[in-house]
């Protein structure tokens, strides 16, 4: 039987509610919340005065590179990482090799995971052209929902034909999460500058090929086609400021039969990065423009926008430094995008229950997670200390993702993550993991 433990006098956020009081936790659960419990023999105490204490987060966007393309990262390595980034939960997508496109290939990621991950888990099932009857197979109760690239696909899991794409909106009711880019167009905008600088094209482009346009044009013809068919969809990582007018918020998020989710990386950058930061910044969707980032801030403020991911995606150093047709999009993220919103909360951008709300809760009720998300009595002790008075600079010493770099080096943070809990479990306390501990499988009330 594992030791109870004790947080004692944290700033506890939950609900839109910060209060000062104390966390029993007993075996993987939250036992008791209170404004103060007397510690009792055999009783492991955490004093966290000064310190908030949060539900951990949970990441709906994830690529870990396993199986297949593990020189980039890892389920361990990176699962580690997002614990030391106050990350509990992920949900990991179908892109690897193989891609996770039968019921076989997708229980193969859970088995790994099982063994390897230091968070809890759930993957996506991808959707292609061909394999609908597959598609339906999946176990709403135990598998996060479906994944469909609409634009910026790998192999073959560009899902362009309409009426496919009509039947899987038409035959499941899980949820359907979408990479909403409209092919036709980027290709079109490639062309032009390759007839023009070749392959070497200036990373400045990069949101001019991928393109306001080409994001709405995707996003709202997918949206036009749930209403038409009734699908539960998610659009992942919304860029622009134009897309975010098709999402509504004068209904509960669990009322919303389309939701949306934005990256900290399009919150926290913009094209007058890219100069800096090269092809560190290549993202597809792109970055875009101060006013599209504005523009997201906003719809994210009034839940329009309702949750926060990564779509953390290592690649190697040598990968991004290629020349810009060459070079992947994507970057390492989950160690560092919690105390990036910190950051904004330290400014007064956004306030630290707003925060959670679009971190924990929110996407525990998008997906309907089942006993997560939340600081409750009988929920997962899944929980995050926060020090916001304990400055970090991210550089390559602290960096624990196994590409070795991050878009956020020489970045200084005012807050620090002290204590990462796991179903109970301390799996990293300032700066020491807990190896012998695994995450669990998600389940989901549906």
């Amino acid at each position: 039987m594992k030791k109870s433990i004790l947080i004692k006098n944290g700033n506890i956020v939950n609900e839109n509610k910060t209060f000062k009081g104390d966390v029993l936790i007993e075996n993987d659960i939250i036992k008791q919340i209170s404004t103060t419990i007397a510690p009792k023999e055999n009783i492991e105490v955490i004093d966290a005065k000064g310190k908030y204490i949060i539900p951990g987060f949970i990441d709906d966007q994830v690529h870990f590179r396993e199986p297949g393309l593990t020189h980039k990262g890892n389920i361990a390595s990176e699962s580690r990482a997002a614990a030391a980034g106050g990350i509990t939960t992920f949900i990991e997508q179908p892109n690897t090799v193989p891609q996770a496109i039968t019921q076989e290939l997708l229980e193969d990621k859970f088995e790994i995971a099982s063994k390897s991950s230091y968070v809890n888990y759930s993957f996506m099932f991808g959707g292609t052209n061909t394999n609908l009857e597959e598609l339906l197979k999946t176990d709403p109760k135990k598998v996060a929902g479906i994944k469909l690239f609409l634009g910026s696909s790998t192999g073959n899991m560009l899902v362009d034909d309409v009426e496919v794409l009509e039947n899987i909106f038409s035959s499941t009711k899980m949820i359907i999460s979408l990479h909403c880019e409209d092919e036709g167009t980027i290709r079109k905008n490639t062309a032009k500058f390759k007839e023009k600088f070749g392959d070497d094209i200036p990373i400045k482009y990069h949101p001019i090929i991928r393109s306001e346009e080409a994001c709405y044009i995707s996003s709202s013809k997918a949206i036009e086609l749930a209403k038409k068919t009734g699908a539960r969809i998610h659009i992942f990582h919304v860029s622009t400021a134009k897309e975010t007018n098709l999402f509504r918020n004068d209904i509960p998020i669990e009322e919303k039969q389309i939701t949306a989710e934005v990256c900290v990386h399009h919150l926290w950058f913009s094209e007058k990065d890219y100069e800096e930061k090269g092809t560190h910044i290549k993202w597809n969707p792109a970055v875009k423009t101060e006013k599209d980032r504005q523009g997201l801030w906003e719809a994210f403020l009034d839940d329009r926008i309702d949750v926060l991911a990564t779509d953390h995606a290592p690649h190697t150093l040598d990968e991004k430094t290629n020349v810009y047709t060459k070079a992947p999009s994507g970057g390492p993220l989950v160690q560092h995008a919690l105390i990036a919103i910190l950051e904004k909360v330290k400014e007064g951008v956004i306030s630290i229950e707003k925060a959670v709300e679009k971190m924990s809760h929110n996407p525990a009720k998008l997906f309907q997670i089942e006993k997560r998300g939340f600081i409750k009595e009988g929920y997962f002790a899944d929980l995050v200390v926060i020090d916001p008075k304990k400055s970090q600079t991210v550089s390559k010493d602290n960096i624990l993702y196994k590409c070795g770099w991050s878009p956020f080096e020489g970045t200084t943070f005012s807050s620090t993550i002290t204590h990462t809990f796991v179903n109970g479990n301390l799996i990293y306390n300032n700066g020491v993991f807990n190896d012998d501990i695994k995450g669990k499988r998600l389940t989901f009330n549906r």
